[in-house]
């Protein structure tokens, strides 16, 4: 309950709502060197960066949103807030934070229309490593791949939780069951830029080879 509740209060804390939350409708090319173009729908979203570029600031990633979008990096115990300045035309106070694959953020869009983000970059590929902290972080997979998390090769130890965040009716929560060791219950695809809150009991690595070539 107590994690259940922090993580409900995290969603308020980044949308100032409860149950606006954006999926994500990727198109994307399967070239090592690529793209993904995720729409975020008006109210919060949940998303990841699938692609290495040049340049993976907030302020660059997210550069085509409108103004006052606002994107939330959470840092274990919060989230560091970066706001599109309707004034300077820049992502305050902390645009410069970066987002990596494997990681997520909350972006919320302003107003009524729906407005499509393109990720340019390289896809990961070999011997693929994410860190997966203790306790509660936001994770993705690393490549642009849609799939369950026993799909994507994320690996669970008992009592682990992932909490898939959905609009309108909140969080879908599975947990790796000490007894079966796999996800109960399932949850359904993980979409290309789909990030998820992640609890952990013990510090763990999210490990698999990936080759587009041979997925």
């Amino acid at each position: 309950m107590r994690t259940k509740a922090l993580l409900l209060t995290a969603a308020l804390g980044a949308a100032g709502v409860a149950t606006s939350m954006a999926q994500t409708t990727p198109v994307f090319s399967v070239n090592a060197v690529g793209y993904v173009n995720t729409v975020l729908k008006p109210g919060l979203n949940l998303v990841s960066n699938p692609l290495t570029g040049t340049d993976n600031t907030i302020a660059t990633l997210f550069k085509s949103t409108p103004v006052n979008t606002v994107v939330y990096k959470y840092n274990g115990t919060g989230f560091d807030i970066s706001t599109y300045d309707p004034d300077d035309l820049v992502f305050e106070p902390n645009g410069n934070k970066t987002v990596v694959p494997g990681e997520g953020v909350f972006v919320r869009i302003p107003g009524t229309a729906s407005v499509t983000v393109t990720f340019v970059g390289e896809v990961s590929q070999g011997a693929l490593s994410n860190p997966l902290p203790a306790g509660l972080s936001i994770r993705s997979s690393q490549v642009p791949q849609s799939g369950t998390a026993a799909d994507l090769g994320l690996v669970g130890k008992p009592n682990d939780v992932i909490y898939q965040y959905v609009n309108p009716t909140g969080y879908k929560i599975s947990t790796f069951d000490p007894d079966d060791l796999q996800w109960e219950p399932a949850l359904g695809t993980l979409a290309v830029g789909e990030a998820f809150f992640l609890k952990k009991v013990t510090a763990d690595t999210w490990t698999r080879q990936f080759s587009v070539n041979t997925q």
